[in-house]
């Protein structure tokens, strides 16, 4: 019998945030940064995939794309507001990067004994409307975040929880809010498209939730090892 999604979805969060951790505590900063990029281009690949959790549609890159967050905010918190605008930045970059590859790569004629070009040109073609919206809703998002967590580090600089979940509550409003206007509207009915952002937030709102004791572990990842701020 195979796993129910609603399990390989708390699982595979556990698991994204547990590396991002482990990335965080061998190589501080640029750890984070690589975990970052990575996850803005496979979300990119998966925002494709079409998944049912907890009896709300959703798609393969909610849980990529929220632990994002998560890192963001580590690099806010432990290096500055400018370091975190420019992790964003550069997953922006590497993002179109690895879209310009790609398409280059699928130019080439295949080889005759080539198995894979039809598979690979059918997957890494891009849904243009739903990669622009993705992108559009990352960089704004992205900075809202970077900016209202800051803000809230200054306000109430004793409240972690707070500051982690407020400005991820915030920002993931916004990105889910623009991302599924951008790529879903005229599409579908305004009472469906509704839905869509409501359970979308929805799932974001849970990895958030889960997000937050990760937040606390890193207080005690630079207490032991205060060398990765650095």
């Amino acid at each position: 019998m195979p796993m129910p999604n609603s399990v390989i979805y708390i699982l595979w969060t556990l698991c994204s945030l547990s590396l991002l951790l482990i990335a965080f505590s061998l190589w501080g900063k640029i750890g984070v940064i690589a975990i970052i990029v990575s996850n803005v281009v496979i979300m990119n690949i998966f925002v494709l995939k079409g998944i049912v959790l907890f009896g709300i549609d959703a798609t393969g890159g909610n849980v990529l794309y929220a632990s994002i967050f998560l890192g963001t905010d580590i690099i806010t918190e432990y290096f500055g507001a400018k370091e975190a605008r420019k992790s964003v930045f550069i997953g922006f970059f590497i993002s179109i990067f690895f879209l310009i590859a790609t398409r280059f790569i699928l130019m080439f004629r295949p080889a005759e004994w080539d198995l894979y070009h039809e598979s690979m040109n059918y997957l890494f073609t891009p849904a243009w409307r739903i990669v622009a919206a993705s992108m559009v809703a990352y960089i704004l998002a992205q900075n809202l975040d970077v900016l209202s967590y800051n803000w809230l580090k200054v306000k109430v600089p004793k409240h972690l929880w707070l500051r982690n979940n407020g400005s991820t509550w915030t920002s993931q409003l916004v990105d889910t809010i623009i991302f599924c206007t951008l790529a879903f509207a005229g599409i579908y009915e305004i009472k469906v498209l509704l839905g869509i952002i409501l359970s979308t937030y929805i799932l974001k709102i849970i990895v958030a939730a889960i997000d937050t004791p990760f937040l606390y572990l890193t207080k005690l990842i630079v207490r032991l090892r205060p060398k990765i701020l650095t």
